[in-house]
């Protein structure tokens, strides 16, 4: 039987719709080369998108690009995000500063420009008509991403392998910012001696382990990663917690308080009212919902092709106001924290230990890997810099605090 995802993708191909890229930034319309458009109008074409966020193809600023190739110029004008994602990993053009680069272009939404029409409607289509987070589905997006190897991250997270924003308030090293995330956590749910708690996508069992060590907490986490789930249950194997290979739709049973960090961006639209009702169902009266999750500043039914693709398949970032839709009725929105800024420097620190840690890694992943993580996760800096998205902490309760 034909994969439903994948004809999808090949019906809404440029090539079957005949459509070239054709959107417009002020005065500049982009067409691709498929439409007859020269190589030197190509790159004047490409030059005057990088121009709107101050990057010049071979300057010498650490954010303006070099070119090494000359099909960079119609992939990028053709294929959009997925192919300005490829070309990088393909050698074909390099930068200095991959952070700053992205922050400024996005600060100046030409981003936006360098995506092709097929590429954005093809996005939507998928995201319309299927469910991409299904329980199926979700098995095989969470493991494409988290099951890649447990010494990539040991290697770039810091030792409790929190891999989400950290509390950089009086934090210097990554350690300590992540340390007091988790304590940020636990002091917003009231946690107590001997409470139980559910943690949602539960990792390699960092809060857990935390939960129950520093506040007496007994802890069921749930996640659909197999790497992670071993590693979290050999970790916490002396402690009251317990590590579960289960979907949260599965969950039927009664916590006194459910945190949920850095998961919802894997729960997609059509299942975020769903998702809330789970929580509901599966908290005790008087209980409290702490939820981090990536957000965006516009409602979208889809996330960015190439990091669909290649990085976090099926993922999709939430609005304030499809959190809104999700919880009303449910829920009271008691504190949101916006911590945008301190993810920036997250994903810095974690490309550093990446980077410096390479030698460890090379003869696994291979370069080609390594130019596609670097672009990941300093694509996603510059976009928390240029504040195109954000990070949340809400704190949320059934019936009040």
């Amino acid at each position: 039987m034909t994969d439903p995802v994948r004809g999808l993708n090949h019906l809404c191909d440029a090539r079957y719709f005949g459509w070239g890229y054709n959107t417009k930034v002020g005065s500049l319309s982009l067409d691709a080369e498929e439409q007859g458009v020269s190589g030197n109008d190509q790159k004047a074409r490409v030059e005057q998108l990088l121009a709107l966020g101050d990057v010049k193809l071979g300057g010498v600023r650490p954010w303006d690009i070099s070119v090494h190739d000359e099909r960079f110029y119609p992939i990028v004008l053709s294929h959009g995000s997925v192919g300005l994602g490829e070309s990088y990993v393909d050698g074909w053009w390099d930068c200095g500063q991959l952070d700053e680069m992205f922050s400024r272009m996005f600060r100046a939404d030409a981003e936006q420009a360098m995506r092709s029409r097929w590429e954005r409607t093809a996005a939507y289509l998928r995201a319309t008509l299927l469910n991409l987070q299904n329980r199926v589905r979700s098995i095989r997006n969470v493991r494409r991403h988290y099951d890649l190897g447990n010494d990539l991250y040991l290697d770039m997270l810091d030792r409790r392998l929190v891999y989400s924003c950290g509390d950089w308030e009086r934090a210097e090293t990554l350690d300590e910012a992540q340390e007091a995330k988790l304590d940020f956590a636990c002091r917003k749910i009231g946690l107590l001696p001997r409470q139980k708690i559910l943690d949602i996508g539960c990792g390699w069992g960092s809060f857990a382990k935390f939960a129950s060590e520093k506040y007496g907490a007994v802890v069921v986490g749930i996640t659909l990663s197999e790497e992670q789930a071993e590693y979290g249950r050999q970790k916490c194997a002396d402690l009251p917690v317990e590590i579960r290979l289960q979907d949260y739709r599965e969950v039927n049973e009664q916590f006194d308080h459910i945190v949920s960090l850095g998961m919802f961006e894997h729960v997609g639209y059509k299942n975020y009212r769903n998702y809330m009702r789970v929580v509901r169902r599966c908290l005790r009266e008087g209980g409290r919902f702490f939820l981090e999750s990536i957000g965006t500043n516009y409602s979208r039914h889809a996330t960015d092709p190439w990091i669909d693709k290649y990085i976090f398949p099926g993922s999709m970032l939430p609005s304030i106001k499809q959190l809104g839709k999700a919880t009303e009725g449910i829920f009271i929105a008691e504190e949101l924290h916006n911590w945008g800024p301190y993810y920036d420097r997250t994903l810095m620190v974690w490309f550093r230990n990446f980077q410096e840690h390479w030698n460890h890694l090379e003869a696994k992943y291979g370069p080609r890997f390594y130019r596609m993580w670097k672009y990941y996760l300093l694509l996603s800096a510059g976009l928390f810099r240029s504040r195109a998205i954000q990070d949340w902490e809400i704190l949320l309760t059934p019936c009040g605090l």
